[in-house]
């Protein structure tokens, strides 16, 4: 590798000598590769229109050699596009100049009119041809067949330039955040923001980042929610509101977790618990309606079915069916004997903790989208108690193959059981729980100004792209995942580095 980059590096030398740029500030790029491919899919096999003028640029993906002509596939960030270009139509240095400098990798711009080739291929015929970039980095042969995912999530750009899959996957998830935009302002929602430092973590049970501001001297915490500054606005006077951000749980790394991930919490004042389960089934099959002009996907082999209405079932009754057991009545110990059969009692033994590992013993059953509701007190300390049940909350998870994407309330605006939460959270932490949510009386003095009867959600963003592109593991449809330092490129430029320091 470092001998081809060398002689990469001496090859630009040489283009600058010959008189040519190989780093241009400017094209003007007038279709897109799928443009062209579209627009002129109808011509007759052999049939050329040179009266039309059409500029592309892309990266040299093939070239295929013919003496004094030669085809080459250009991609762009749509397509890819076959471009022929011979000696009589360019002159003789600007073929010389393609057949000695322009090589697989390189970014160029070509000028010229479209074509269909003899086999029925929509081409572009090369009037004029400009390098833009010059790769000293050759492709690499095999990438293709790399089996070790490390290495694709840490040099993700290789992987985009060699798979249109996962630029297209990539661009289904951009797709997914822009119909929810477009869904919620549909609605009246208004889109807001909210900080990433916190001074304490809330929102969620999870691991926070720990962070040092230097100006105050004190440490704070990579957000691992956004719901209690939301919950400010509503507070504020805000009705209709919601946020796309990325949150952080120091957590670990599995087919479906990634420290740092995607989410998008709403909140609708006046609204509860059901009203935010119409809104998710609502939203959730627009999206997939609108991304892939459909309802209904195929998710590793199984089928997955968005129309509304989707299934409500209550915790309670679905884990007393599949293990036996009742959440809410049963004392402690039967917990216990039952997670003791599946050796999955947790280290900390209250209530709470027992009643969610018994949940993901049976998590799995669930593949069709389904509303899991009513979240016993003890494990929702942000939720309304239920209207009807004081032992439960206004809560749910809509589940779907097994995976919660999302969680909502009809949020606790009650200021004396908030804290009393709180204080029960603040004991789970005093006992080693770091995942306890951590006091935050400021949040309890807004809710004292008076919030009114309010419902939100929150969804994970990457894990409904999972779905929507087919993929086993959130870290495919994260464009930059987090790996380990790459501890291989450093050697890559030992060379130069050592030189640099002497």
């Amino acid at each position: 590798m470092d001998d081809l980059r060398k002689i990469k590096i001496a090859e630009v030398e040489e283009l600058r000598l010959k008189g040519y740029n190989p780093y241009p500030y400017k094209f003007e790029k007038t279709h897109s590769n799928r443009e062209i491919k579209e627009k002129y899919s109808k011509l007759e096999n052999g049939q050329t229109v040179e009266e039309d003028n059409v500029n592309v640029a892309g990266r040299v993906m093939t070239i295929r050699y013919h003496g004094k002509s030669s085809f080459f596939v250009l991609k762009d960030s749509e397509d890819r596009l076959q471009i022929y270009i011979n000696q009589n139509a360019v002159g003789k240095e600007r073929y010389e100049l393609f057949k000695e400098h322009i090589k697989i990798g390189d970014f160029v711009g070509v000028k010229g009119f479209p074509f269909k080739s003899k086999t029925g291929e929509v081409t572009v015929f090369t009037k004029d041809i400009e390098i833009l970039s010059k790769a000293i980095r050759p492709m690499p042969e095999k990438w293709h067949g790399i089996k070790d995912k490390e290495i694709i999530y840490k040099q993700r750009y290789v992987d985009m330039i060699a798979n249109d899959a996962s630029i297209k996957n990539f661009k289904i998830r951009f797709e997914i955040i822009k119909a929810i935009r477009e869904f919620l302002w549909q609605k009246g929602f208004v889109e807001v923001e909210t900080p990433v430092l916190h001074h304490l973590t809330g929102g969620a049970s999870a691991r926070p980042f720990v962070t040092h501001l230097n100006v105050y001297d004190i440490n704070m915490y990579l957000r691992i929610a956004l719901e209690l500054y939301l919950k400010r606005y509503i507070v504020g006077g805000f009705e209709k509101i919601f946020e796309i951000g990325k949150c952080f749980r120091n957590e670990g790394i599995s087919y479906k977790h990634n420290p740092e991930f995607t989410m998008i919490e709403i909140y609708q004042a006046y609204a509860d618990y059901n009203d935010m389960m119409d809104l998710t089934e609502e939203m959730i099959s627009y999206v997939v309606k609108k991304v892939l002009n459909t309802e209904k996907i195929v998710y590793q082999g199984v089928e997955i079915d968005f129309s509304r209405p989707w299934k409500r079932i209550k915790m309670r009754d679905f884990i007393a069916e599949k293990l036996g057991v009742d959440i809410l009545e049963d004392p402690e110990e039967k917990l216990i004997q039952v997670l003791e059969k599946y050796d999955s009692v947790p280290e900390i033994k209250d209530r709470g903790h027992l009643i969610e590992k018994l949940w993901d013993l049976v998590e799995d059953e669930i593949v069709q989208p389904t509303f899991l509701m009513d979240y016993p007190v003890e494990i929702s300390p942000l939720a309304k108690r239920h209207r009807e049940d004081p032992r439960v909350t206004e809560r749910f998870e809509p589940i779907i193959f097994g995976r919660e994407i999302g969680n909502a309330f009809s949020e606790l605006n009650d200021p004396v059981d908030q804290l009393q939460r709180f204080l029960k959270q603040q004991e789970l932490r005093n006992m080693g729980d770091e995942e306890a949510q951590m006091l935050d009386l400021d949040f309890v003095r807004a809710l004292e100004y008076g919030m009114p009867p309010t419902g939100g959600l929150g969804i994970g963003i990457d894990r409904i792209a999972m779905f929507l592109t087919d993929s086993p593991s959130i870290r495919d449809i994260i464009p930059f995942p987090t790996t380990k330092p790459d501890e291989e490129v450093a050697k890559e430029y030992e060379d130069i580095l050592n030189v640099n320091k002497t």
